[in-house]
């Protein structure tokens, strides 16, 4: 199929998406309220910590307990690095993911070749101490009483605190990153991490270096964590070790397999899904949680595979993408499959 052909199969794609979010300010902006640009934020920053997750538990396989601890780590390399620095948004993003990805790299070197329960039980103790260590090192984290982020968002001076430049600003950023992390996924790299997830020793035994690639994804979704992190940090003027418990591990681990393990569109339905459902039931009061928790109860006890697993997300998206899945050279398929 020719390029001009397979074009309007994934323009309208595109342009559908773009829309959303070109649209998307103006609905905000009928409500009149700053509330409901800081909760389309906060999704926004989810479906990046859900999409990186997804990386290492969805593709990898691997059973990360310890998320937020990263994300936790690229927030305090940000306000850390504003405060006593006075570097911007534009250092501080692409520093917060380095220095995540940094620290995972080194915890990931005594744990790779551990499996099964004993790794997540692993991720489960480095999210702990890092926690631990945000909410004692009082002369260097501020401890419980967090850290005051003096600079909000900028791009080389250029000031984007406002409602719209901030929401553009994150929309961009968590895009951007949403889009490098699918096409990993999606590559002869992506298969070698489903390899490992679907027997390691056979893809030991047929010449994969399991080790190192999952020790590469648990350092690529460490840095897309920290990048996340610094998002949060910049957005909301301050970040203390509440933020990073151990419970936000478990709703980023929530929203990949209520979306469906190993999809990349699932991951990124169960982060809108469980941040925006409960300010959906605001009104139900203290029974918002209850029926959050039956929402993901029924999901995962009726839809075992998630809202949309990884076999209807990749049939959806060669539906919609065509020949430009596959990316043809005079007629001879050398894809991303």
């Amino acid at each position: 199929m020719s390029a001009s052909k397979s074009r309007p199969q994934w323009v309208l794609p595109v342009l559908i998406g773009l829309l959303v979010f070109a649209a998307l300010p103006a609905v905000l902006a009928s409500f009149d309220r700053g509330y409901f640009y800081q909760i389309a934020n906060l999704a926004l920053i989810f479906v990046l910590l859900s999409a990186s997750m997804h990386l290492v538990t969805g593709v990898a396989g691997l059973l990360h307990l310890g998320h937020a601890a990263f994300y936790g780590v690229g927030a305090y390399t940000a306000a850390l690095l504003t405060t006593k620095l006075g570097l911007g948004f534009t250092w501080t993003l692409p520093l917060s993911g380095l220095v995540a990805a940094l620290v995972a790299f080194l915890v990931a070197l005594p744990t790779m070749r551990l499996v099964s329960i004993y790794f997540a039980v692993a991720t489960l103790a480095i999210g702990q101490m890092l926690y631990l260590v945000m909410l004692n090192w009082v002369e260097f984290t501020k401890g419980p009483n967090g850290i005051i982020v003096t600079k909000g968002l900028e791009l080389f001076g250029v000031s984007l605190s406002g409602r719209l430049s901030t929401y553009y600003t994150v929309a961009v950023v968590v895009v951007l990153c949403v889009v490098a992390i699918g096409r990993l996924s999606h590559s002869y790299y992506g298969n070698a991490l489903r390899s490992i997830r679907e027997d390691d020793q056979c893809a030991d035994a047929m010449g994969v270096r399991t080790v190192r690639l999952k020790m590469e994804a648990f350092t690529l979704s460490a840095f897309f964590a920290g990048v996340a992190g610094s998002l949060w940090a910049h957005m909301t003027g301050y970040i203390s070790p509440g933020d990073f418990k151990f419970s936000e591990s478990i709703l980023i681990l929530a929203m990949v397999v209520v979306g469906g393990l190993g999809s990349l569109p699932g991951a990124v339905i169960g982060a809108l899904l469980l941040i925006l459902l409960p300010e959906g039931l605001r009104g139900l009061g203290d029974f918002r949680n209850i029926m959050v928790g039956m929402v993901m109860f029924l999901s995962i006890l009726f839809l075992p595979k998630g809202l949309l697993g990884e076999v209807s997300a990749l049939r959806l998206v060669r539906q919609q993408l065509g020949a430009a899945w596959r990316r043809t050279d005079n007629g001879i398929g050398i894809g991303w499959r």
